[in-house]
């Protein structure tokens, strides 16, 4: 292992690669500040600059996107009451009092200082985990790859909102779209209409793009422009001494917490930041003090959100399932790479692997520094306008879809799946189990038909072999477990109508 190491610092720390990560973390930093974008917005919208790039090089790039972002987030939450991501919904609570009372760069301080400890913990025990686990997941064969994605397959129960009926259909709509194309087992082409360009299937980045970041456009031209914010002057980042002795075990705590919520397929950095806020204030010796702008408020949920990034590695690279919805896109980036996440990924392309663990480190500590070097200018793009923003992520959609084949039929898929991300959002449909589907359909039809030619057709394949059977109990649980708490919870009373 600590030669596979070498080998990532050897690739990593080289000038190109170190410019790489400063893009991508800065690029991140910029796309989490602007309102409406997200980190998987960001790393679907730049991937395909990856597309003539090294495998290693795309990669941190991406990386650097993501955790960028996921911090990046804090920035116009702290500022203008406006979380940057998702993930930065629950520093709005205590970050916002800051900015009220002057203190906005104190706030930010604390944010960026908090991201780079929870980040730091995430990658420690991704480097740590993941390869323990790849020699366990080596003994997988075809029924347990199968068991495998069909628990891959209930993260669509985790990530469905409050409708799981609506999120059940979604799913069900993107294992649909992956069975388009020609058949792996018999060679037959289904349902391609005759198309040629839908021999291979729909191509995963532009259904990706027009899902996720396309509906942004729609949304934006049917609000039209919006009011400029009024943004604060920002002074003092760095936190002092005072402020860092209070964070720091906050930090710690709660981007270990972040890194195990990230590792289980279908939670992401937002559960993970609201679950650490409220285990912060439950443990706290003032709790009472949570939600009027204290450090620990801003601490908990930062580093919480940022462990998320390591720990959803861990299930993608060592099971080939992702951890969210931005490894998600990342397992897209392996796939059209010609790589196949998962166990063998360590045996073959250990320099791709430990590249990764390495880039992580120095990811967090570049996005520690220009955090803090640079939080001016980022306060700046807090209010970039609407007639501004619009535009770029279109020609971005348009150039990022055409740019995967050279084929404007891409263009015309991303429309498509752009239409459909945008009626979804009305109807508030999930978008994220259409990916999931997608992503997780081949594999589980796939190795389940595997599995019946292997035992000639007896399907009690799946329940005699023990790490498929522990996935199918596990799926179970995880089907049930929401419909057994449903039925647990305590209706509200109706007012009487006596007096």
């Amino acid at each position: 292992m600590f030669s596979h190491i070498l080998l990532g610092l050897s690739t990593v720390l080289v000038p190109q690669n170190l410019i790489i990560i400063f893009l991508g973390v800065t690029g991140g930093i910029a796309i989490g500040a602007l309102p409406g974008l997200s980190a998987t917005m960001g790393v679907v919208l730049l991937l395909p600059l990856t597309f003539s790039m090294e495998i290693v090089p795309g990669l941190l790039l991406l990386l650097g996107i993501y955790c960028g972002a996921i911090y990046g987030g804090s920035i116009s939450a702290i500022l203008i009451r406006t979380p940057g991501t998702p993930a930065a919904a629950a520093t709005v609570l205590d970050g916002y009092e800051f900015a009220k009372r002057g203190e906005g760069g104190r706030a930010i301080g604390i944010s960026t200082v908090a991201s780079f400890i929870g980040g730091i913990v995430s990658a420690i025990a991704l480097m740590t985990i993941a390869p323990v686990l790849s020699k366990f997941a080596l003994k997988f064969s075809a029924a347990e790859y199968f068991s495998l994605a069909v628990f891959g397959l209930t993260i669509i129960g985790c990530v469905s909102g409050k409708s799981i009926v609506k999120g059940l259909f979604a799913g069900v709509f993107g294992l649909l779209i992956a069975t388009v194309g020609i058949d792996n087992m018999s060679g037959f082409a289904r349902f391609t209409l005759g198309r040629v360009e839908l021999m291979s299937g729909f191509s995963i980045i532009p259904a990706m793009i027009g899902l996720f970041a396309l509906p942004q456009v729609f949304i934006n031209l049917q609000q039209g422009v919006a009011k400029e914010q009024v943004i604060q002057k920002v002074s003092r980042v760095i936190p002092s001494g005072k402020d860092f002795k209070k964070m720091l075990p906050i930090s710690l705590a709660c981007g270990t917490l972040g890194t195990f919520i990230g590792a289980i397929p279908g939670t992401g950095a937002t559960i993970a930041a609201f679950m650490a806020y409220n285990e912060a204030r439950r443990w706290s010796k003032h709790p009472e003090l949570f939600g009027t702008g204290i450090v620990e408020g801003i601490a908990a949920p930062e580093s919480a959100n940022n462990g998320v990034s390591g720990g959803a590695l861990i299930p993608l690279l060592t099971l080939g399932v992702p951890g969210d919805v931005t490894t998600a896109v990342l397992l897209g980036a392996f796939l059209v790479k010609g790589l196949q996440a998962g166990p063998l990924l360590f045996v073959d392309h250990p320099m791709i692997v430990y590249s990764m663990f390495v880039g992580l480190f120095f990811i967090n500590i570049m996005m520690l520094v220009v955090g803090l070097a640079g939080i001016r200018v980022f306060t700046k793009i807090v209010s970039l306008p609407t007639y501004v923003l619009t535009p770029l992520i279109f020609i971005l959609c348009v150039i990022g879809s055409y740019a995967i084949n050279n084929a404007f039929f891409d263009v015309l898929v991303m429309f498509i799946f752009g239409c459909i991300g945008y009626v979804f959002g009305k109807l508030r449909i999930p978008e994220a189990p259409i990916v999931i589907g997608i992503i997780l359909g081949p594999m589980m039809e796939s190795n389940l038909r595997r599995g019946l030619i292997l035992s000639k057709g007896d399907p009690s394949i799946f329940l005699t072999q023990p790490i498929s059977l522990i996935f199918l109990i596990l799926s179970l649980v995880s089907i049930l477990w929401p419909l057994f708490g449903a039925r647990h919870k305590v209706a509200p009373r109706k007012p009487s109508n006596r007096a």
